[in-house]
Parts: C-alpha cells; structure tokens; sequence
C-alpha cells in the first residue's frame, strides 16, 4: 500500500537557535526528530502541543501525520514509519497491538459526538428525532471512528424513536467520509445539512455551525488510546510524547480543547 500522508506539520523551535537550527538538528544522527501519527480530531489541540514539546526538546523536530484513523492505521500495518499512534477509538488501536506495531495503549482523552448543523437549518433539525428532516445529511464512514460511533447512535436510538430510524437516516446521507474534518467541512460549506462529529471539531467552527446535542441515554463516549509504535525509530521522544500529553499540562491543554479525560466523570462541557 502506498503511504499517503493526509498531513504533515513539522513543529520548530522558535527560541534560541530557531527553525533553522531545528533543520539542522533534523539532519542529525540520534533522536532528534518525533513522527506521531494522529486522528484528525486531534489535529488543533495536538498541533499546540507539538509547539510546546519542541520548546521543551532543543533540537527537536516534531511531525505530524493527521488523518482518519483507519488511514493511519493501515499505514502502520504496512510499514510507514512512525514513533506514536493516537487513535480515536480502541477498535483501531487493538488490531495494531494484535499485529505487533504498538504496544501498551494508554486512554488519555474522551469525546462525545453531537449533530452539527448549518445555521441556515438550525430552526428544521432541533434533536436527534429531527435529522430524518434534512434533505442532505453527510456521515463518516463506518470504517471510520467517527462513522461507527455514528451507527451505534442510530441503532440505540430505535428504541425511542422507531425501529426504521436508522434507515430513515440514511436515506438522508449524501455522502461519507473518511475522515471527521471532512464530516464538519462539508456542512460548514453548505454541501450537506447536518452531520455527525466530535464536541470538540465544532469549537473553531460555532460561527458557521450550530451544535444539536445527543441525548445521553442514545450517545456513546468516544475513547482516545495512545502507545509507542512497535520497532520505532525514536523510542525515547516517544515515550516522551505519551508522558507530555498524559502529563498535567497535557491533560490541561486537551481539556480546553473540550476533550475529557479518560477517568473523568459526565461528558464535555457545553
């Protein structure tokens, strides 16, 4: 399989010897250089981090590969090198330790999905028993985390709003996409009414969008494991990575970017 980076970010050190000097340490032997594989919902939050992390490692490049964490997985089974994965949901994570590239996953976040939905609709599709209502509705795909948690709403919520709302539904989708971003992006330009995505996508987004919560009883938690891939190049700095975002400020930052953490009682804030 080819490796299909969805997006690369690599993160400098502004102080001291700046991005040059983080160029220069790129080309260094040793560990000088962090590649972490990262679902796309974490795009914003880890970004931030990664800024923090190179402040914090003189010398340190930081690369970022954000995508659906299908994508990124299948990367990993074929061989794309990476030192830590961070995952949106156990399923995805669980098959990679099954097959040997990674090891020891640890929950550092959760999330909760709600409706998202443009402003122009936000009058039509007030809950959960209104979506059937929209004439485009956009979904991640059911390989995808965001497109499972999805299905799992719709299949719990027969027991209060029909046994054909699943199909109902459905029969509103116009497209799905493999990753969350994708999901918010097509309703935030007007190509869809309503999707489904994470609490936490819609916070850069709220002018263009409005949030439908999902009853609790109906949603589902949406857990974030994260571990050293197996046989990675820079073993230390993965280590690292894991500790910094399981650490109190990164614990803090991914609580401002609406996340809970993994041991936390209630769901996200509103």
């Amino acid at each position: 399989m080819r490796f299909l980076p969805c997006f690369l970010l690599a993160a400098c050190l502004v102080s001291g010897a700046g991005c040059k000097g983080s160029a220069r340490a790129r080309g260094q032997k040793g560990e000088d250089r962090l590649v972490v594989f990262t679902a796309a919902s974490l795009r914003d939050v880890f970004t931030a981090l990664g800024g923090d992390f190179v402040r914090a490692h003189a010398g340190v490049a930081v690369t970022f590969n954000f995508a659906g964490t299908q994508e990124l997985r299948a990367q990993l089974e074929h061989g794309a090198p990476a030192d830590v994965f961070a995952s949106a949901d156990q399923r995805h994570m669980d098959e990679l330790v099954k097959a040997g590239r990674a090891a020891g996953p640890v929950v550092f976040a959760r999330n909760e999905p709600v409706i998202v939905v443009a402003r122009e609709s936000a009058g039509v599709i007030r809950g959960l028993a209104d979506l059937p209502a929209a004439s485009r509705i956009v979904l991640g795909a059911p390989e995808v985390p965001i497109g499972r948690y999805t299905l799992a709403i719709l299949d719990r919520a027969a027991a209060s709003l029909g046994a054909d709302f699943r199909a109902r539904v459905e029969a509103r989708v116009v497209s799905r996409e493999l990753n969350v971003r994708q999901v918010l992006t097509k309703v935030r330009l007007g190509e869809a009414q309503a999707g489904v995505v994470y609490r936490t996508d819609v916070q850069a987004a709220q002018d263009d969008v409005a949030i439908v919560p999902i009853p609790p009883e109906i949603n589902v938690v949406a857990e974030y494991p994260i571990a050293v891939v197996t046989g990675a190049a820079h073993p230390v700095l993965a280590r690292r990575w894991v500790d910094f975002v399981l650490s109190e400020a990164g614990q803090s930052a991914l609580r401002r970017a609406g996340f809970v953490a993994p041991s936390g009682g209630g769901g996200p804030g509103p």
